[in-house]
């Protein structure tokens, strides 16, 4: 078999678990041993994520024309791909322990729905509650919004009534203290 088919069967390899991840996390190996490679994908395993070592040539060609495009920048030097899905909060802890740990790997960026993010972005979007509860909230402030619509629209013809009758008490009051007003200029013109 020459080297050909199995770049074909690495890239289409890659495809399939771009296919299936929301995030790739790009982390550059470099000082490495295999025990400790082994051991970060052991501990991704556990959280549904996925750790592999390729040529950013592949990654590229597997990339190409996809909305996983955006990670070209990202590959300079020698890459380890984290690929994962739905537990990214795990995923990201696990790496920064890892990273803690052996103190030889960097972490280069990640791409997460199209997007090239940088590791606080990252741990931005972990640290957002889940798309469920978000949909959830989301819902319940759409439900929320006739009410208070309906509130401040009830409110505006009260509130014209209120203005309306104390147009005449504001008006009685007016009068009032330009009649007190008229009376004190009279007592003060008869005394004088």
């Amino acid at each position: 078999m020459g080297k050909r088919p199995v770049k074909e069967l690495l890239v289409g390899e890659i495809q399939e678990l771009l296919e299936r991840s929301s995030v790739v996390m790009v982390i550059d190996y470099r000082g490495l041993s295999v025990a400790e490679i082994t051991g970060l994908r052991r501990r991704l395993r556990e959280h549904g994520g996925t750790c592999v070592v390729a040529k950013n040539t592949l990654m590229g060609v597997a990339t190409r024309e996809t909305a996983w495009k955006t990670i070209d920048p990202l590959l300079a030097g020698p890459s380890a791909f984290l690929f994962g899905n739905e537990k990214l909060k795990e995923m990201l802890k696990t790496y920064e322990d890892f990273a803690r740990e052996t103190k030889k790997t960097e972490f280069r960026g990640a791409v997460i729905d199209g997007a090239l993010v940088t590791l606080d972005g990252l741990k931005a979007i972990a640290d957002l509650p889940p798309k469920e509860v978000l949909l959830a909230q989301f819902a319940g402030a759409l439900k929320v919004l006739p009410t208070k619509i309906a509130v401040g629209i009830n409110q505006v013809p009260t509130k014209v009534a209120v203005g309306i009758n104390e147009v005449p008490a504001s008006l009685a009051r007016v009068l009032e203290a330009l009649r007190k007003q008229k009376e004190e200029q009279q007592q003060q013109q008869t005394a004088a």
